[in-house]
């Protein structure tokens, strides 16, 4: 018996598509409760939480355009040789979707990325063509994040950056050695980092889209890339390219290419690669909110993060002649140092002591489990 399958319809495309999208982190911002994570809406769609200029979340609809796609890339399951169902939507019928879902209030912005379809300008017209229509035909102000695709003619990348209200490249890997074992047809300084580097200039303090934000991700363990290679890395993209942030992605094994080193390489336990992936989120909160830089990052001799510290931790641990930190004088830098406190403390500690003396925890903290581990280093003159 002969089953003919009829080409799917927009709903049916949606289906794959917004389950393919699922494997780009790089615009889900980390949160604290559970239901604040990425998941499936009641329809099956990816929603992403956000954090909204005011404090509060939201989600964001998420699709691919496409997963047709002419790249080799061989962590992921969409590379050009692999078999899965391949369907495109056309910008109209994305723009029509997400709309719907607008107006249902059920998201409030959009992030749309593809596989590439038969040239970089080729997919990144189609996506601005979304871009267009929600802007100048739709009249839509609201959040739009653009996926460049590697390779992009500057003029593409430009325009993008015009119409979104964040872009993002993904850099894949620290350096074209590494990069050469994901991909053979992609080059690292021409398809990668010189389109960075342009959204870098248009995005920058002082420039006409410096509201634009810009993100990248790193594709984690599916090279043979080591922690310090990717944090110095971090660190240059934070120092020379104005990225508002960085992402981490651990690779999924059994969805690439056998011949991958992360493929073959041995850990000695399954959940290892999650926490290797946590710790390079940690050391990049500590660059972006603690003050923290290149040089305060220590590694194990083969250049990981310790899986069983983390790296705020090691720090203090490594610089005992640093604490007692003393409540009632110490910067904020100082204060940050210490393992328990954060930002949200460090603040509430500088404030209240503007009005009276603090002599113990409990006057600036609940004394929580975090809280009380900070004892240990602080003091009170």
């Amino acid at each position: 018996m002969t089953t003919i399958i009829s080409k799917p319809d927009t709903r049916q495309k949606l289906d794959i598509l917004s389950r393919d999208g699922q494997y780009d982190l790089a615009c889900a911002c980390g949160c604290r409760k559970p239901d604040e994570h990425r998941h499936r809406s009641a329809d099956g769609k990816w929603i992403y939480p956000v954090t909204l200029p005011n404090g509060g979340t939201s989600v964001l609809f998420k699709t691919l355009l496409s997963n047709v796609c002419n790249n080799d890339c061989k962590y992921c399951p969409l590379r050009d040789r692999s078999d899965v169902r391949r369907c495109t939507l056309t910008p109209e019928e994305t723009t029509s979707t997400f709309l719907d879902y607008l107006n249902q209030r059920k998201v409030f912005g959009l992030f749309l990325s593809s596989g590439v379809i038969g040239s970089p300008d080729t997919t990144m017209e189609k996506m601005l063509a979304v871009a267009r229509l929600l802007r100048k035909v739709h009249h839509f102000r609201g959040y739009i994040h653009l996926k460049i695709i590697p390779g992009s003619s500057d003029a593409a990348i430009e325009e993008a950056v015009s119409l979104a209200s964040a872009v993002s490249l993904n850099i894949e890997t620290p350096g074209q050695k590494h990069l050469s074992k994901l991909s053979d047809r992609k080059d690292y300084q021409k398809d990668i980092m010189e389109p960075m580097q342009l959204i870098g200039r248009l995005t920058a303090k002082g420039s006409r889209y410096q509201r634009v934000k810009h993100t990248t991700q790193f594709i984690v363990g599916a090279a043979d890339e080591t922690d310090a290679e990717i944090v110095k890395y971090t660190a240059a993209l934070y120092n020379r390219l104005t990225l508002q942030r960085v992402y981490f992605s651990a690779y999924q094994r059994g969805l690439g290419d056998p011949s991958l080193p992360g493929e073959r390489m041995a850990l000695p336990n399954p959940t290892d690669v999650l926490t290797r992936e946590h710790r390079l989120y940690q050391v990049d909160f500590l660059f972006r909110r603690y003050g923290f830089a290149e040089n305060d990052i220590s590694y194990e001799p083969d250049g990981s993060l310790s899986l069983i510290q983390d790296p705020k931790q090691r720090w203090a641990d490594s610089h005992p002649g640093f604490f007692p930190v003393d409540v009632n004088r110490a910067s904020r830098y100082d204060l940050l140092r210490v393992p328990g406190l954060g930002p949200t403390t460090v603040g509430n500690i500088l404030t209240l002591r503007r009005q009276a003396r603090l002599r113990q925890l409990e006057d600036f903290a609940r004394p929580t489990k975090l809280i009380r581990k900070a004892a240990g280093y602080l003091k009170f003159s």
